[in-house]
């Protein structure tokens, strides 16, 4: 479907936006890639590795709405990466955090919706499923705003989703490459926030895949969830360094103990594919089928039981060790 297509991301210099444009160049003929993000440097620096003639690097910020607007004319398909992600630092920030995460998903809603743009998909994280911090309450903020927008384009096509999942293994600020940095530094033991603690975890390349099926996938208003293992804060740190003692520090301002992806409360609005959730939306649209439980590639989904939770500390996979190892090994590549 991407074929001879014009895709932009916001937020396209990161980690997930350059396994984005390697996988869409490799495997589509598509149209033009757009990467909108404000660092020129950073943009220069993926120009080096990905000079395809079909690349464009456009700089801006997801909080100018008219340079947006600019740069979405004559796109069809539109990845929002963009976000301030950084827990602690949105505790201590909160205005940036909400100017990027909560305006900045206003802008990118309006300017699809000026330019007529067929499907958006906004990338979401665990931490907006019963948030305690403000980075997880921006996020869940702007999940709203996404599924809300396809009630307001009109006779437009514009169709709006979401896709929430957990720590993507060996992203820029993840615990991997934190812990292989202070390892290559000749550390003596690596800090554990609690020995209780869980994460969800999948890789790059299976984050960008699950997106890129979700175009498919989509009507408008859904929020996916890849059903995807978890792992044990501890076990992870003795996966990637067995010789190493641990030692706690403390849970950051604003993390939890466990992450949620599909919460009890939104139980009833919860469907079950095979390999993957849907969260129905809470509100209903006017000119969208509603009918969720078969998807637009004719995939047929359940409701699940009352008070189902996806929950990283009550999940039924959890990578062991030598699981651990492997998992980031074939990440990596």
């Amino acid at each position: 479907m991407f074929n001879n297509k014009t895709i932009l991301i916001t937020g396209g210099t990161g980690s997930f936006g350059k396994k984005y444009v390697k996988t869409l160049l490799d495997n589509y003929d598509v149209k033009k890639i757009v990467v909108f993000s404000r660092d020129e440097l950073k943009q220069y620096e993926m120009a080096q590795t990905f000079d395809s003639p079909k690349m464009r690097y456009l700089i801006g910020d997801v909080r100018d709405r008219d340079r947006l607007v600019r740069a979405m004319e004559g796109t069809d398909y539109v990845i929002h990466a963009a976000a301030l992600k950084q827990v602690p630092a949105a505790e201590y920030n909160p205005m940036e955090c909400i100017k990027t995460n909560i305006h900045g998903a206003q802008n990118v809603i309006h300017a699809a919706i000026a330019n007529n743009v067929t499907k958006v998909i906004a990338l979401s994280t665990d931490k907006a499923a019963n948030p305690i911090n403000l980075y997880g309450a921006t996020k869940l903020a702007s999940d709203k705003l996404f599924v809300a927008a396809n009630n307001m384009v009109g006779s437009k096509q514009t169709r709006f989703a979401v896709v929430r999942y957990g720590n993507v293994v060996g992203s820029r600020g993840s615990v991997v490459p934190f812990f292989e940095k202070l390892i290559a530094e000749g550390a003596k033991s690596l800090p554990i926030t609690d020995e209780k603690m869980t994460r969800f975890w999948i890789s790059l390349q299976d984050g960008v895949d699950f997106v890129l099926k979700n175009f498919e996938r989509m009507r408008g208003g859904e929020i996916f969830v890849p059903k995807i293992p978890s792992v044990r804060i501890p076990e992870l740190a003795a996966a990637i360094a067995p010789d190493l003692e641990q030692h706690v520090i403390g849970i950051r301002p604003g993390e939890k103990l466990h992450e949620i992806m599909c919460p009890a409360d939104d139980s009833h609005l919860t469907l079950e594919f095979h390999d993957h959730y849907v969260l129905q939306p809470t509100i209903r649209f006017f000119d969208i089928d509603q009918s969720y439980e078969v998807n637009a590639i004719g995939e047929e989904g359940t409701p699940v039981e009352a008070g189902f939770e996806f929950n990283s500390g009550s999940n039924d996979h959890f990578l062991a060790a030598d699981e651990i190892v492997e998992f980031n090994k074939a990440a990596m590549l």
